[in-house]
């Protein structure tokens, strides 16, 4: 029997496939179908930068963080139009002078003069970048920093940076913690903290045992070594740079001033990583616990020892700190004086560690004759604005060894404040002690503990 021809059959399941196929595709591009316009605009929004060869997808994070952006957060006004239209501008305050450029910077460390390169007619601006700008006997002292803005020849470069330079002088009154913090470390903070520790730390008037000091904030400040210009002698070519340092005020953060948004909670908190300090706040300390800052030359408390065993009496762990070798040493005493949560001294820079306490703890200041403006505006007020308690004990005439001295009716007893220097110096800050009234002085120790223990409920 013959076999029946074979019939060409049209298998569905291709087809059926293929339909199913074309469906789907239409059902996903309608989902993700976006307009034109609309593409337009999420494409405008990631901008693709190329430099040196390198393709960089910048976000709007990115442009945040941006060098341009962070050089103008260092300037406000027409500051800031300046530095946009000239790459160069700089902000002049009563405190402090800085200047910023945001265009490529070559610096000479052997003249320390820095070029600031346009087509404009060059300029010439020579600031000290320390932030005492309104003291002209101190900045003597202080190596002056020349700047070239415009069409001018710089030297050849001999290294390249790819991370902006930031110029200061380690000069002034090094050696005396509230000079070194408050015009050096706390105006660094302000102006490089937004820099996220990329910026190379070019040091004027270069001190070793001031680097050695505080090395452990400069670290956190810069990822770099710091650079000694006089013994460096070269030309470095950077991407930008900043010379000078801004001061907001006395161991103070101004968040309405340039750079805007710094205030004293983060630089506290940015000193506790740095030091590795343990308490935040004084409800950790479960003893009360207060620290004495005894003094050796002048400004002494001359019955010390008793107004020690009354501390003790009312239930506190006395801290006598006398050596200078162990207040000089930033990486001890910082964690010695953030256990306590009391603080008591008499006016002087040894207060200035106040940074170090907890959050909620007392700070007593001994206010001597004639030092009531400087203590309130040193360290009475800014330490209110650091979460801490500050208590004044007024030392009365009858107190002060400048009664026996002068006599009740000398204007330096009856009148501080028509007393001015070299008198007013000598008189209170370099020749007076204090026998302290025990029984008055015990009222403001028992307020001091009735602030810790509220601190701790």
């Amino acid at each position: 029997m013959d076999k029946e021809p074979r019939k060409l059959v049209f298998h569905s399941t291709p087809v059926i496939f293929l339909l199913i196929l074309s469906l789907l595709y239409f059902v996903l591009f309608l989902v993700n179908f976006i307009s034109f316009d609309q593409w337009k605009k999420n494409t405008s929004n990631s901008e693709t930068i190329f430099n040196s060869g390198k393709v960089n997808n910048e976000t709007l994070e990115e442009k945040q963080n941006s060098l341009d952006f962070l050089f103008s957060s260092l300037l406000s006004g027409e500051d800031q139009v300046k530095l946009k239209a000239t790459g160069f501008a700089c902000n002049t305050a009563i405190y402090s002078v800085h200047c910023v450029a945001n265009q490529p910077v070559r610096i000479d460390t052997r003249t320390m003069t820095v070029y600031v390169p346009s087509d404009q007619p060059v300029q010439e601006t020579v600031i000290k970048p320390y932030a005492r700008q309104e003291d002209h006997s101190l900045l003597k002292i202080v190596t002056p920093v020349k700047i070239l803005h415009g069409n001018t020849t710089p030297p050849v470069c001999q290294y390249n940076h790819e991370i902006p330079a930031m110029i200061f002088s380690s000069s002034g009154f090094v050696g005396n913690v509230f000079h070194e913090i408050n015009e050096i470390i706390i105006p660094l903070y302000i102006t490089t903290k937004n820099f996220q520790s990329r910026m190379l730390f070019v040091l004027e008037d270069y001190n070793p045992s001031f680097l050695s000091k505080y090395s452990k904030v400069i670290s956190r400040l810069s990822s770099y070594e710091v650079m000694n210009p006089a013994a460096n002698q070269s030309v470095h070519c950077f991407p930008g740079g900043v010379v000078g340092l801004k001061f907001h005020g006395h161991l103070s953060l101004n968040s309405s001033d340039v750079p805007k948004g710094h205030l004293m909670h983060d630089l506290r908190q940015f000193l506790r990583q740095a030091y590795n300090l343990k308490f935040s706040h004084v409800s950790q300390i479960k003893r009360p616990t207060l620290m004495l800052l005894s003094r050796r030359t002048s400004r002494r408390i001359l019955n010390e020892d008793e107004m020690v065993a009354m501390m003790e009496e009312l239930g506190f762990r006395v801290i006598v700190v006398a050596r200078t070798k162990v207040v000089s040493n930033m990486n001890i005493f910082s964690n010695l004086i953030n256990s306590c949560n009391v603080f008591v001294a008499a006016h002087g820079a040894g207060l200035t560690n106040e940074l170090f306490l907890p959050d909620g703890a007392v700070m007593v200041q001994v206010d001597l004759l004639g030092l009531e403006w400087a203590g309130a505006t040193y360290y009475g007020n800014p330490a209110r604005a650091m979460g801490v308690h500050y208590l004044r004990y007024k030392v009365e005439p009858e107190e002060s060894s400048l009664l026996k001295v002068f006599g009740r009716n000398h204007t330096v007893i009856t009148d501080p404040r028509s007393v001015h220097d070299p008198l007013g110096k000598e008189a209170y800050l370099n020749g007076q002690n204090v026998r302290i009234n025990l029984a008055r002085f015990r009222e403001t120790l028992v307020e001091a503990l009735s602030l810790v223990g509220d601190s701790t409920l």
